[in-house]
């Protein structure tokens, strides 16, 4: 029996991304982030904090997860509403569709999908683990993540 992808596949013939591909597309991603961020940590004074072992406040951490949240909309907001894709997916020619092999609308897939990979993050304790979790789903048959189910959502070849 068909699973509802495949039959998205067979119908839209589109292929399923590699799961190699999204790595590389996510890292591209993370490392533009970091390049961005890491000064805004280091001018904040939070650097010199983390480096002598000091936690960084809870209001810190939050505030740096939305500086994050926006940085990463105004970097790729367009490419993602015109194409479905962010820099490191468009590098890689992958893209996110819906179930319909459509492209994801912003409210209905876009902010379920990346409020869950972003949010998940910033839950003191236990965020990074519901966020490993969320990555390592991709090793199911369907090679989705738990922001493309939650999302109805998958990332395909463009």
């Amino acid at each position: 029996m068909n699973t509802e992808l495949e039959k998205v596949i067979e119908k839209h013939n589109i292929t399923p991304a590699s799961r190699w591909d999204r790595l590389w597309a996510a890292l591209i991603d993370g490392f533009i982030m970091m390049v961005i961020v890491m000064p805004i940590i280091f001018l904040t004074g939070a650097y010199d904090d983390i480096s002598n072992g000091n936690q960084p406040s809870l209001t810190y951490s939050l505030l740096m997860g939305l500086v994050g949240i926006m940085l990463f909309t105004v970097l790729n907001g367009k490419l993602l509403t015109k194409s479905g894709q962010t820099i490191g997916k468009r590098a890689l020619g992958i893209k996110i569709v819906t179930l319909s092999g459509e492209l994801p609308g912003i409210k209905e897939h876009l902010l379920k999908r990346y409020g869950v990979y972003f949010l998940l993050g910033q839950i003191p304790i236990i965020g990074q683990f519901l966020s490993l979790a969320n990555i390592l789903l991709i090793f199911g048959s369907e090679k989705r993540c738990g922001h493309d189910l939650l999302g109805g959502t998958t990332v395909v070849n463009s």
